[in-house]
């Protein structure tokens, strides 16, 4: 029994025939078997077979030879102007390109962005340069000595290596909330307070927003002008006619070009948007500081390729839980990339931190035991940050290992070295390390600190107030030097530290008996392991 209006039959029964221009498949009812229900698995994929065959027959110029194509540089590739067009799909969300429809993106993993985008294929033809463009030997160009002009900010100057550079495109990345738009907000103000002329255009909040952050944080001048605007064409009209002497947008991922399709903060947009104010950057000198947002995961986001455009690539870190905030240049065109700039959030603002070192360290008037102080490198600047333990006796089967601001792995490895080398018994005993004030230890000089101060909590017994450790430590106890060394012995003779324990001391074990023989309270009696 077959289904009405569906021919099936098997392959052996079908004979195709040439009619004119065109290609059908004759068969018969009388040659179906009773079973033809069977063959309907492979129906389909016949049927597309002579669809392709007759499709084939029916082209104009089917079996001719093909055409030659023109060996010239930048030449058609077919006669007559006709440009092959090739059918690609590409995701609306992050530029990812297959020949093949998908309902997925294979790169950012969206459902439904993916488009088809039909594009001639083209080649560029060389340009005639112009005399003023040619190149020429690097021994005949003219140095040009850029100059860093200060923000007034000194904490962003040292990251920035002295200032802003005239035709800089500097990018300003951070979590929401950390503080970017106040900071560039604080430049604005003290730049507008020097005379200079600044556009600052908000694409995120209105005018009367940004007025009411202003007059909080005292930033108000003659010579600040705002525009709420997320058409870039209308922004660069903004420049026109302002003719700023600085330029900050907030933020390139809210910003769209007419010229290009896709939504706000999509690959080809963020990508259109930051080109052309670099271009209008690097062709008035005048520079440009761009809000980039940031992914789940830390990234900024959108294109990798907005990184490379820019000059200076600034990280905002800080925690919403404390008020301290980082500043750090991962990318700098113009100045080193290892310098960091301290900031404090407050009521009225965005304050500068110079001297960090009394953030980090308690002030408790006499020696806790389970504390110890290292000397962190945070960029060029030394800054001493005091390490915490506390030992608690433990009866459950698995110890808790507790740690906040420092590696839990290289928590565990320190006991296990304590335990193994110095023989002090650790495995049954809950373990907490913290630091102070919120900061994050990741370098290896910590490492002595943290042992230190974990071998004061087990056994009860303070260092001296006046002590700080330096160091990483092996697996086989040994303590090998750190770089910085001579910056962090400076750091540390500057704020009073008496005693500093380092790779001098060659093994934990010595230097775990140095740091107890320090305490003002130990005379006789040091630990033994």
């Amino acid at each position: 029994m077959r289904a009405a209006g569906v021919a099936v039959a098997p392959l052996h029964h079908v004979t195709e025939a040439r009619r004119g221009p065109r290609s059908f498949v004759e068969f018969t009812w009388d040659q179906f078997h009773p079973s033809a229900i069977g063959y309907r698995v492979w129906e389909s994929a016949f049927a597309g077979a002579v669809s392709r065959r007759a499709k084939r027959l029916r082209a104009p110029g089917y079996g001719d030879p093909p055409r030659p194509r023109s060996a010239s540089v930048g030449g058609r590739a077919y006669p007559g102007g006709m440009a092959r067009t090739s059918t690609t799909f590409r995701c609306r969300e992050c530029g990812w390109s297959t020949p093949k429809w998908a309902g997925r993106c294979g790169e950012c993993q969206q459902w439904g962005t993916v488009e088809e985008q039909d594009a001639p294929s083209r080649r560029t033809a060389p340009a005639r340069v112009s005399e003023a463009r040619v190149a020429r030997p690097i021994t005949e160009i003219t140095a040009r000595d850029e100059s860093h002009a200060p923000t007034g900010i000194h904490e962003f100057d040292r990251v920035l290596g002295g200032g802003i550079v005239p035709g800089a495109a500097i990018l300003l990345s951070g979590e929401p909330g950390v503080g970017k738009s106040t900071l560039l907000l604080e430049v604005a103000s003290r730049a507008a307070r020097r005379g200079q002329r600044v556009l600052y255009v908000s694409a995120e909040e209105s005018t009367a927003q940004v007025r009411l952050r202003a007059g909080r944080t005292n930033a108000l001048s003659d010579e600040l002008y705002l525009a709420a605007e997320t058409d870039l064409s209308v922004i660069l009209g903004q420049i026109d006619e302002v003719r700023p002497s600085l330029v900050i947008l907030d933020s390139v991922q809210t910003v769209a070009s007419p010229l290009v399709d896709g939504l706000a903060g999509g690959v080809s947009q963020v990508r259109e948007v930051a080109a052309t104010l670099i271009r209008v950057a690097k062709e008035r000198d005048l520079p440009v500081l761009l809000v980039g947002h940031v992914t789940k995961d830390g990234t900024i986001a959108g294109p990798r390729l907005l990184e490379h455009l820019v000059d200076v690539v600034c990280q905002f870190e800080g925690d919403r839980q404390t008020s301290l905030r980082f500043v750090r240049a991962h990318k700098n065109r113009f100045g080193p990339t290892d310098e960091v700039g301290c900031f404090e959030m407050t009521g009225d603002g965005i304050a500068e931190v110079a001297d960090p070192s009394a953030l980090f360290r308690s002030h408790a008037p006499t020696p806790v035991s389970g504390t110890c102080v290292a000397i962190a490198m945070e960029g060029r600047r030394a800054i001493p940050v005091e390490v915490q333990a506390l030992v608690v006796s433990s009866s459950a089967p698995q110890p808790r290992r507790v740690v906040n601001g420092v590696d839990s792995s290289r928590v565990a490895m320190l006991l296990a070295v304590l335990e193994r080398r110095c023989g002090l018994p650790l495995s049954s005993f809950d373990v907490y390390v913290s630091t102070v004030g919120g900061i994050s230890l990741t370098e290896p000089a910590a490492d002595l600190a943290i042992a230190l101060a974990i071998a004061s909590a087990r056994r009860e017994k303070a260092l001296d107030g006046h002590l700080a450790a330096v160091g990483e430590i092996s697996l086989a106890g040994e303590i090998r030097a750190v770089t910085g060394a001579p910056q962090r012995l400076a750091e540390a003779r500057r704020l009073g530290y008496r005693t500093l324990i380092d790779a001098s001391a060659l093994h934990m074990r010595e230097a775990v008996r140095l740091a107890f023989a320090s305490a003002r309270d130990e005379k006789v009696d040091i630990p033994e392991f």
